[in-house]
């Protein structure tokens, strides 16, 4: 029965070479980073890279071709480590600040007073809400509400007063 150039059972020669060479990239590169996760990237990305050529199988030296490759990826990751400050970075230690529920509950009690506020706000007279928004959320004086919205500064200090006790009222902090 002729195969027709079908795998005969055996595993595919060009397949078991890559995988070798594989296998001997990795521990070439987790010799120069200390992380072996980035060192299966980097075995990867010079794979990679050349797979992208237009004739990959076309290579006299495979071999000598893919360190050369490799020895570029690691040059451009130190590149980029560079231009990142990547060594002037800190890891999370999560014994010195730890992700908590508490903060997660802080975030939730947040946005529920948020949504307090902005309803109490909203439920405010048109004037009223105006001047409150200009002095708490633009950060305006009482003199350049009341110079734009065209009243004097005692009416804008009651305006603000009324927002003021309408959050007040609702049981609210951020007056």
């Amino acid at each position: 029965m002729a195969n027709g150039g079908a795998n005969t059972g055996r595993g595919d020669p060009g397949a078991d070479r890559v995988r070798d060479l594989r296998g001997a990239l990795v521990s070439w590169f987790r010799r120069r980073v200390p992380d072996a996760s980035e060192a299966e990237d980097l075995a990867q990305e010079s794979f990679l890279r050349i797979s992208q050529r237009s004739e990959p199988r076309s290579l006299v030296h495979f071999e000598a071709y893919l360190y050369r490759t490799a020895r570029s990826v690691l040059a451009d990751r130190q590149r980029r480590r560079v231009a990142r400050r990547a060594d002037a970075h800190h890891a999370l230690d999560e014994d010195h600040d730890p992700a908590d529920e508490a903060d997660a509950l802080r975030t939730l009690l947040a946005r529920e007073q948020l949504k307090r506020v902005t309803d109490v706000i909203g439920r405010l007279p048109e004037r009223t809400r105006m001047v409150f928004v200009f002095s708490r959320l633009e950060g305006m004086r009482y003199a350049e509400i009341a110079k734009r919205m065209n009243i004097s500064v005692s009416a804008v200090q009651k305006h603000m007063l009324r927002a003021i006790d309408a959050l007040v009222l609702d049981g609210t902090d951020l007056a």
